[in-house]
């Protein structure tokens, strides 16, 4: 059924679909599954901030705690002025197959506040940070829930929030939240970690397919943190990259993009991509990016850019997902119809969470790694989850995102049958 006015899109009705599918292959019973298709606990926080013309102002916050099976909730904190209760649900549950999937221990979580940052100062954004922290602290911990990074949200501000954090609790807590600047015990390694992994997911698919990334071409929606780093590194691998896109719009060039020179205008100078003007280089939206002709395409910005309405117009051969649920259930089946890989967001984009618990652990052992280390690391665990989806994916015939959830729900699955359940 294809998306209506009258009834937006509700991602999480599509993760509960594709959990009851991935249980219905492998034999589960409801009993079996079903405390996976409802969060454990789903916190909405009100709370004052004051302005620096000395206005108050009321924001509303979240926090879903999704499942802690594996261990504390993990999951980042978005500032966004279209964070919503559902979209955030969705995210806590993509967290948690996510982790069961590349195999860390911990739980999904995810939070958020409705906000657009753009127009706060930056005193405004850390006294925002600062009162949502105090308004969710009892809730989180770090052997309970570990926030992190996430649209809109920065190694600064997680710094502003293991402070606060820090200060209410009487002690210095690192190990609270991740993705923190280095010299509060940030992981090296962690801010290109998400774009890493998806770089890392493009390139096993094209060895599965025996070809090269070397003059592969690219096109990447989302030049934030993940898009940016994954369009950076592709090009240093050879890659062609075709199209970049941002909020404020985007640019193509069939001769393939000067990405560092890119990166250089939006992020080393704060310009917007809209303005990036060089040689062969013209304007695109971002409904007519994603429907380029490419081999590889890299939605990396929000949820539901790939649905019903754009499915069938979609030329990529392959589709690493570096956003969470950037392609509806209505669509992926189109997809696979059309016989386009589509590597999904739990495998895609897990090299965040997966660094996240690297930081994590070097905290609780106040040891640290290199960046080499940290990359090997990670380049490890996500070809072996990789290789583990390919696998069954291969065996059973079926697209990836189902095999991958096979293989999530089945560590669930079995963790809480060992575990037991008492009434």
């Amino acid at each position: 059924m294809s998306n209506t006015p009258n009834k937006p899109h509700n991602p999480y009705d599509d993760i509960v679909k594709t959990i009851v599918t991935a249980a219905e292959r492998l034999g589960y019973s409801e009993n079996d599954y079903l405390i996976f298709t409802h969060p454990k606990r789903e916190l909405k926080v009100s709370f004052p901030v004051r302005m620096d013309n000395g206005d108050i102002k009321v924001f509303s916050g979240y926090r879903v705690q999704h499942s802690n099976t594996l261990g504390p909730y993990k999951g980042g904190i978005r500032y966004h002025p279209e964070v919503r209760d559902n979209e955030v649900k969705s995210l806590a549950a993509w967290m948690t197959f996510k982790c069961a999937l590349i195999g860390v221990p911990y739980g999904g979580g995810k939070g958020g506040v409705t906000v657009d940052p753009k127009e706060l100062s930056e005193s405004e954004l850390e006294r925002l940070t600062r009162r949502f922290v105090r308004a969710i602290y009892r809730s989180i911990g770090e052997y309970v829930d570990i926030p992190a990074p996430d649209i809109n949200t920065s190694a600064k501000i997680m710094g502003w929030f293991v402070d606060e954090y820090s200060s209410l609790k009487g002690y210095n807590c690192p190990a609270v939240v991740t993705g923190k600047p280095i010299a509060l015990g940030g992981s090296l390694g962690r801010v290109e970690a998400t774009g890493r992994g998806c770089v890392i997911a493009a390139r096993e698919t094209l060895k599965k397919l025996e070809k090269e990334v070397e003059g592969t071409t690219v096109v990447v929606q989302g030049f934030g943190n993940v898009g940016h780093i994954a369009a950076k590194l592709l090009y240093e691998m050879g890659a062609k990259i075709l199209a970049v896109s941002d909020s404020s719009g985007g640019v193509q060039c069939d001769a393939g993009l000067n990405i560092p020179e890119l990166v250089d205008f939006v992020h080393g100078q704060k310009n917007q991509l809209k303005d990036y003007k060089a040689k062969n280089v013209k304007p695109i939206k971002n409904a007519d990016l994603l429907t380029m002709a490419c081999d590889v395409l890299i939605p990396a910005a929000l949820d539901n850019q790939i649905n019903a309405q754009n499915a069938n117009d979609i030329k990529a051969k392959i589709i690493i997902e570096g956003a969470n649920g950037p392609t509806t259930l209505d669509a992926d089946k189109v997809l696979h119809q059309k016989g386009i890989i589509v590597v999904p967001d739990i495998l895609a984009n897990a090299g965040g969470v997966t660094v996240s618990y690297f930081e994590w652990v070097q905290n609780l052992q106040n040891f640290y790694w290199t960046e080499e280390e940290v990359n090997e690391k990670l380049d490890r665990m996500m070809c072996k989850a990789f290789s583990e989806v390919w696998k069954l994916s291969t065996h059973e015939k079926i697209n990836l995102r189902s095999a991958a959830y096979m293989r999530a729900l089945e560590v669930l699955v079995n963790t809480k049958r060992w575990k037991g359940v008492y009434y």
